[in-house]
């Protein structure tokens, strides 16, 4: 006969999250436990008077105490629990995500808490984040295998939040055959992603939307160089040149004779096909996923820069995979730094061309380097600068930092797209910090998008804890 389970009887002075769909009970929430259980196992939740609530896995060594798996009696989170589940995950992708490569699994968003997994062409990598899904890897697996048929399911639990579960850090195969480097598709782009060595499970879907979003900023540039569209006689279109289409109402005006050709202010065919593309520098650039949709959408030059080399490697055969490698500069550095020697290099340009005004004469003494180079579109996506509640303060000096620079860096006009994965960096305050940085660049912002993750991550409704990326697409003038 199976033994009753054991009862989280949680306190009655408690805030009522749980009831309000908040998937997490803290240990300080819990007035008793009636039965026993052991770390792992599953409880029933119930009220002060004894009132079934929920059922969830039990860690007495967490904060988190209990995380909730459902909210009627569950026999056993087991293959059959985890199939389930992992069905409701794949119809959701199959309606919203457009590509196979995408995340499969999203923790407590998809009623499987600890819980992620993303698929990497033929291969899946999970991340098994607590106690509850640690224990349960067997099922797990079973389950990835029969939904998903995947040729390989590779473990990245090479994450701190484990400790405070009582767990080590874990990596390795789990099933099948898992190849270290694996190319996926996104947005139309080749992508080449580690699985054992890049960042979190290899590469970051959450921006997999907002990098198309940035497709409007990368063309409409040519008339600041003095480019404009006429009609010319085919014979004088060198071969290459590139054509434009013509708008229905100038259609009549073509007799087939003739081209809509750009030209430039000497009445000279252009013949360059990007000559109508924006420049941008993407920063903190991983392995180059912004760098290569600005390509996609026609940019003319990019700055591709990251402090890893490894990573700008990545990016480098990412842009050759692509065909992109002729557009792309690709830089090593600290992008504090960076940033703010462009933007000192601007300054001291400025300074001297005041100096040269006033006095007929420029000082050429002092060489000026290659710093205070601009660019239409300016792109930040910076790594978590604030993981607890107590780092925020210097998270909002780091994004201060880099947003101040790097808006004074766009040309008059442009583009800054940015963005925070803090959670703790809250979004009115996230964008509190980019108005104080525009106020002390003598910038005018016109904000043109704002977004979140993509539907690959959704979020429940009251849990704040999964709404940590901001996405900022801002106009930028001077004042």
């Amino acid at each position: 006969m199976q033994k009753e389970r054991a009862k989280a009887v949680l306190a009655q002075g408690r805030k009522k999250r749980l009831e309000q769909g908040h998937p997490w009970v803290y240990g300080n929430e819990i007035a008793n436990m009636e039965g026993d259980a052991q770390p792992g196992d599953l409880v029933d939740l119930v009220n002060h008077q004894g009132r079934y609530l929920a059922t969830g896995y039990w860690n007495p060594q967490s904060q988190i105490a209990v995380r909730i798996v459902s909210y009627k009696p569950l026999d056993a989170m087991d293959a059959a629990f985890f199939r389930e589940r992992l069905e409701l995950c794949a119809q959701h992708r199959a309606r919203f995500v457009r590509s196979r490569d995408c995340r499969l699994v999203y923790g407590e968003a998809d009623f499987l808490p600890g819980l992620i997994v993303d698929r990497f062409g033929g291969v899946l990598v999970v991340q098994l984040l607590t106690l509850g899904m640690d224990s349960r890897r067997e099922a797990i697996v079973e389950a990835l295998v029969e939904v998903f048929q995947p040729q390989g399911i590779y473990e990245r639990s090479d994450v701190p939040v484990r400790a405070l579960e009582g767990l080590e850090e874990r990596t390795g195969p789990l099933y099948g055959h898992c190849p270290r480097l694996v190319e996926i598709r996104e947005n139309g782009l080749l992508l080449e992603v580690d699985i054992a060595e890049g960042q979190k499970t290899g590469y970051f879907y959450d921006q997999r939307e907002n990098r198309a979003s940035t497709a409007p900023l990368m063309k409409g540039w040519g008339a600041r160089s003095g480019i404009r569209l006429e009609y010319r006689p085919l014979s004088e279109v060198p071969e290459g040149a590139a054509v434009a289409m013509a708008e229905p109402e100038e259609e009549a005006l073509d007799s087939g004779e003739h081209a809509l050709v750009p030209v430039n202010a000497n009445g000279k065919i252009v013949t360059y096909p990007y000559w109508d593309g924006g420049t941008v520098l993407e920063c903190f650039s991983h392995t180059g996923s912004f760098t290569l949709h600005a390509c996609k959408y026609g940019a003319k030059k990019v700055t591709c820069l990251d402090i890893s080399a490894h990573a700008i490697e990545t990016a480098r055969r990412n842009a050759a995979r692509n065909g992109f490698e002729d557009r792309v500069e690709f830089v090593v550095a600290d992008a504090f730094d960076y940033l703010r020697a462009q933007a000192k290099g601007l300054e001291e340009r400025a300074l001297r061309a005041k100096a040269g005004r006033a006095t007929g004469k420029t000082d050429t003494s002092k060489p000026l380097g290659d710093d205070g180079r601009t660019w239409d579109v300016v792109i930040l996506d910076p790594p978590a600068f604030a993981k607890s509640k107590s780092a925020v303060p210097g998270a909002v000096r780091g994004y201060k930092d880099i947003n101040l620079h790097g808006m004074k860096l766009v040309n008059e006009g442009g583009y800054l797209v940015t963005a925070s994965c803090s959670y703790h960096m809250r979004p009115e305050l996230f964008l509190e910090t980019i108005r104080a940085a525009a106020d002390d660049a003598g910038k005018t912002l016109r904000l043109i998008e704002w977004r979140a993750a993509g539907k690959d991550h959704p979020q429940l409704v009251g849990v704040n804890e999964g709404h940590y990326l901001k996405f900022g697409i801002f106009e930028v003038r001077s004042r």
